[in-house]
């Protein structure tokens, strides 16, 4: 094993600002979309009163949640001793702050009076999840700082395993109160359901770790960097047990949901008869965004190739954005059932009306604004890895750690990944 060495990402500069300047023309184009929203009003949305949450907010919760999974490979590395994933740390801190700062920046300037977030920073109602979440984003920023201090400083190294504990604890709470966002909400059938909380969890560590590996193979190819196989067959076969899991809190949720005789219809809706919804469900989420991947990953001659792993990761992140919306928007497509047992004839909340639901199409102004914020997660990115050392000049399979280390009882811990 040799010494791992960091250095600057060194890709020619003529390819550096051309990447820099396409990152910026999709941030400014985020930001004309969130100007045309602000000055004309919520109504060239497809947002309405039944459907207030929409595409903004399919990415926002998607880049949040991705975060938190992102980091969970620097949290491999150090908490669980794996010494393989280690080199890996630095990227995952910096990845994992750069898609919080595009996730956050995208929720705020959705909320239509963005200027109002100073009276939830001020004004905290702790009966509220969303009080919370104030102080789990914010909390999750600082750690991460202290934890890459940690990773790349010397003098922080001591201290990399006891942050990378409270890291990983915070980014648990942080992604269960996001998923309990949802969970919490008694008045849509959809969302009343306390296991979307971990099941957030395990979407992140499937969708944070498909953007992670298709960074990492970016930037390395792009700087002529070597990755060894493997580290490659470590990180796939994670995937698919992180893609595994989201499927099996799929099954478990709507088996949850079907066990009660009053979300029948609902669950019929969204399985069988839901249009748009049931399609994204089969066809995106399950189909394309696990099944797909699943078979690449372990298949035993495509998983070797390089170019079926990033299709493998891209269908993930295609699947991820289609569960967000299935599951945010869907939730609240489906009519809210204000009377159980009766028919509400009139209602411009489409409440009670069986088999009609709200109607919502996502319009280009709230598409570019949530792919801005991909931009300034990735621009984040970008700058980081090209100003300081966080990318090591080889991952290759002779300058990687093995994959056991001596703990200091003299116990030894072999990965399990």
């Amino acid at each position: 094993m040799k010494r791992i060495i960091y250095r600057e990402w060194r890709i020619p500069p003529t390819r550096y600002w051309s990447l820099l300047g396409i990152l910026a023309v999709v941030i400014g184009i985020g930001a004309l979309a969130f100007a045309h929203m602000e000055h004309a009003g919520h109504w060239v949305t497809g947002m309405s009163n039944s459907v207030v949450w929409g595409m903004p907010h399919v990415f926002a919760v998607f880049l949040i949640i991705s975060a938190s999974g992102a980091l969970n490979i620097a949290s491999i590395g150090t908490v669980f001793r794996k010494p393989i994933y280690k080199p890996l740390g630095r990227l995952s801190g910096l990845l994992a702050a750069g898609l919080l700062m595009g996730g956050l920046l995208v929720l705020v300037l959705d909320l239509g009076r963005p200027e109002r977030l100073v009276v939830a920073m001020t004004t905290y109602n702790f009966r509220s999840i969303f009080a919370w979440n104030i102080f789990l984003y914010s909390g999750f920023m600082a750690i991460v700082i202290a934890y890459l201090w940690s990773m790349a400083d010397r003098k922080g190294e001591p201290f990399s395993r006891p942050i990378g504990v409270l890291a990983t604890a915070w980014r648990l709470a942080l992604t269960t109160g996001t998923g309990a966002i949802f969970g919490f909400i008694v008045a849509r059938q959809a969302f009343d359901a306390a296991i979307l909380a971990p099941m957030f969890v395990v979407m992140s560590f499937a969708y944070g770790l498909a953007i992670f590996m298709l960074v990492l193979m970016f930037g390395f190819a792009a700087d002529a960097r070597p990755i060894g196989d493997r580290l490659m067959r470590r990180l796939k076969n994670l995937l698919g047990i992180f893609i595994l899991g989201v499927l099996y809190f799929t099954l478990v949720y709507f088996l949850t949901k079907v066990y009660g005789a009053k979300n029948h219809d609902l669950v019929g809706w969204f399985l069988l008869d839901g249009g748009l919804y049931t399609f994204l469900f089969w066809v995106v989420w399950v189909l394309i965004g696990a099944l797909v991947p699943l078979g690449i990953i372990y298949h035993p001659v495509l998983s070797q190739e390089r170019s079926w792993i990033i299709g493998a990761c891209t269908l993930v992140i295609i699947g991820g954005l289609a569960t967000m919306y299935v599951i945010i928007i869907g939730s609240q497509a489906y009519p809210l059932q204000m009377f159980p047992g009766q028919t509400v004839l009139e209602s411009g909340f489409y409440d009670g009306v069986q088999g009609m639901p709200s109607p919502y199409a996502p319009t280009i102004p709230e598409i570019l604004l949530g792919l801005g914020g991909v931009g300034v997660a990735m621009l984040v990115v970008a700058v980081g890895v090209r100003v300081l050392q966080f990318l090591p000049e080889s991952l290759a399979d002779e300058v990687l750690p093995p994959d056991e280390e001596k703990l200091t009882d003299g116990v030894t811990a072999r990965s399990a990944a």
